[in-house]
């Protein structure tokens, strides 16, 4: 694939985009990840200064900081600092104590609310980040970083992303770091998975090229079954059929 070509198709569908709902630019959640860094530079690339790329701490580890400035720096891209860190506190004192991932889910959800503030306060549209695989899976937070716009490298699999990444100038430090939601310290998104990308990469491919994957069974079976568990994040909010 020529990745250069592909970075100016994707720049061309999200003009587009922009076009068809009169919007004027894009809000891009910078995390310190390489899919944040690659959205942010497919929408610079398509619409210029008229990006608003945003770090939004909450708790965050300084590294995350760190590589979302590297980014930004690279990129040209100005950075906009929301600290949700004391919201997020507010929110917790406020509520009955819950399930630890529930609590962890707060954070893209505080950060999903700020991305769109933001949008309409610019009539910007949310640029969301996430990759093939982990829309396939369900690797998002309902209504937190799935709670988009549009998804630029939704049709592409992990190791394209990387790929893209190189060619648009996303800092390696950022392309080599182990991918993480950064909701609490130590956590990849493999080992959340509990699959690799490589894995769902091949397991997709196959799927799309109509052939059986070339893997263990038992490492399709868990594709299979987080697709299903998930696929009511990927629709839209069922309304009861009522017939008169």
């Amino acid at each position: 694939m020529d990745f250069v070509e592909l970075a100016g198709r994707i720049a061309s569908w999200l003009q587009d985009r922009l076009a068809q709902a009169s919007a004027s630019g894009f809000v891009v959640g910078l995390s310190g990840g390489i899919d944040s860094a690659v959205t942010a530079a497919v929408c610079k690339r398509a619409v210029g200064d008229a990006v608003l790329a945003v770090w939004m701490p909450c708790h965050s580890i300084p590294e995350d900081e760190r590589l979302a400035r590297v980014a930004a720096k690279a990129l040209n891209l100005g950075l906009m600092t929301v600290d949700l860190s004391p919201p997020y506190d507010a929110f917790l004192k406020e509520l009955p104590e819950g399930d630890p991932m529930a609590r962890a889910n707060l954070k893209p959800r505080l950060r999903m609310a700020t991305l769109y503030y933001l949008a309409q306060s610019r009539n910007y549209l949310v640029a969301g980040t996430g990759n093939k695989p982990e829309l396939m899976v369900g690797f998002f937070t309902k209504y937190g970083d799935g709670g988009v716009d549009l998804e630029p490298l939704g049709g592409l699999h992990k190791h394209e992303v990387r790929a893209l990444a190189s060619v648009l100038g996303v800092p390696q430090p950022i392309i080599d770091r182990v991918p993480s939601p950064g909701l609490w310290p130590g956590q990849t998104d493999e080992g959340e998975m509990g699959i690799t990308y490589a894995e769902i990469d091949a397991i997709l491919a196959a799927w799309e090229a109509g052939k059986t994957p070339e893997l263990p069974a038992d490492r399709v079976a868990k594709v299979q079954e987080m697709m299903a568990r998930s696929a009511h994040k990927r629709a839209l909010p069922p309304a009861f059929p009522v017939r008169r």
